[in-house]
């Protein structure tokens, strides 16, 4: 059984990344969690290019190598891995990005969560203006939050700006909306090289992700994806402006699930027991459940998953650490009882959420390190 890797909050995740930036930026009274500012590779610096490559997850660096040889050398010379948070999921982790704080903290803990109150499942990523972006997630974006005298600018897909996510994550900040990495790269380059000031220009980038889950990462759509990212980043590193550095890192990693690792809650009544409402993703699920029926539920579903996962209550999860420190107006938007697959298995609900979610073959948001581990990745020009 593979062992987990636990978030390193506060000195080696995902969270800490953006506070040491801006602080080797010069930004006041930030903090610098990863010592950056006592790194060679960041002296002398006004102008930083961080980019996020969506499901670039460390385990995955010696196969997207055979594809991108830029970022292959990048890696050789990299220092250890970063850490996602907990769950390992997109929205979860670029809150965390942008906030620099767990997602306990900020409330956005997991790809699907229940409404407090209420039946309806929120969609972190389908997300608008419902609940209100500002409410749901209170903590200020380091993004929009630099006015401490360096300018941060988001660079992503048009179709983003404005969604509930982006505001959650980013808040107000300066957003340029690019299609595919060659635009991408010309904007992030662009707005670098126009800069009189000291300089955070975040790009993400989505499409190595959704290969993964749509075709798997051994896959030839993959392969195409992964040679995209070579173009980007070579791109970016060939045509840095002078005293800029690049930073590349990811939000998870990612693996595939066999056929045989899968369950699905709606194809077994008794896991549909006592059960009020699903949530989550198939790597960690969040069950509501009806009252008086938590115990019920906990018992059959450790019945029936075995060692394929770990299945514990709300108040277990939280005093795990996984989420860091958790704040008691957020803890009910974790499930009753939380299921977080072990090695190579899912939860599927195939009648509760998209079919393309059941029909997909890369997976990630559990504690394993193909999902956990993100890489560091610097360059100077």
């Amino acid at each position: 059984m593979t062992a987990a890797v636990l978030p390193r909050y506060g000195g080696g995740s995902l969270a800490d990344l953006v506070p040491s930036l801006l602080t080797v930026l010069g930004a006041a009274g930030s903090a610098d969690p990863l010592n950056l500012a006592a790194d060679h590779r960041f002296a002398d610096l006004d102008r930083i290019a961080l980019l996020l490559v969506d499901g670039l997850g460390h385990e995955l660096l010696p196969r997207i190598a055979r594809y991108a040889p830029t970022v292959a050398d990048l890696a050789r010379v990299a220092g250890p891995p970063l850490t996602s948070g907990f769950p390992s999921t997109t929205p979860t982790s670029l809150v965390s990005l942008a906030t620099g704080v767990p997602p306990g903290r900020h409330g956005v803990l997991g790809f699907t969560v229940l409404v407090p109150g209420t039946d309806r499942v929120l969609n972190h990523i389908r997300w608008s203006t419902d609940p209100d972006p500002r409410r749901w997630q209170p903590v200020p974006s380091l993004f929009d939050h630099a006015s401490t005298g360096v300018s941060v600018t988001v660079v992503s897909r048009p179709e983003f700006a404005g969604s509930g996510l982006t505001v959650a994550a980013y808040g107000q900040t300066r957003y340029l909306g690019a299609t595919g990495v060659d635009e991408l790269a010309a904007t992030m380059l662009a707005t670098l090289a126009a800069a009189d000031r000291p300089t955070l220009v975040y790009g993400y980038h989505p499409d190595l992700d959704q290969a993964g889950h749509q075709f798997g990462t051994g896959s030839e759509q993959w392969a195409r994806a992964a040679a995209d990212v070579e173009r980007l980043v070579a791109r970016l590193v060939g045509d840095l402006p002078p005293r800029a550095a690049l930073v590349v890192t990811a939000d998870h990693g990612q693996f595939d699930v066999p056929a045989d690792g899968r369950f699905d809650v709606d194809a077994d009544l008794s896991l549909r027991a006592g059960v009020r409402g699903v949530a989550g993703e198939p790597r960690v699920r969040y069950l509501y459940t009806q009252p008086g029926a938590t115990d019920d539920v906990l018992a059959t579903w450790r019945a029936v998953l075995g060692d394929a996962a770990w299945v514990g209550t709300r108040a277990e999860a939280v005093a795990s650490g996984w989420f860091g420190p958790v704040s008691a107006d957020f803890e009910t938007r974790i499930g009753d009882v939380v299921i977080v697959c072990r090695d190579r298995h899912v939860v599927l609900a195939s009648a509760h959420e998209p079919a393309m979610i059941s029909r997909m073959i890369g997976f990630h948001g559990s504690l394993t390190p193909a999902e956990m581990l993100i890489p560091l990745l610097v360059a100077r020009r």
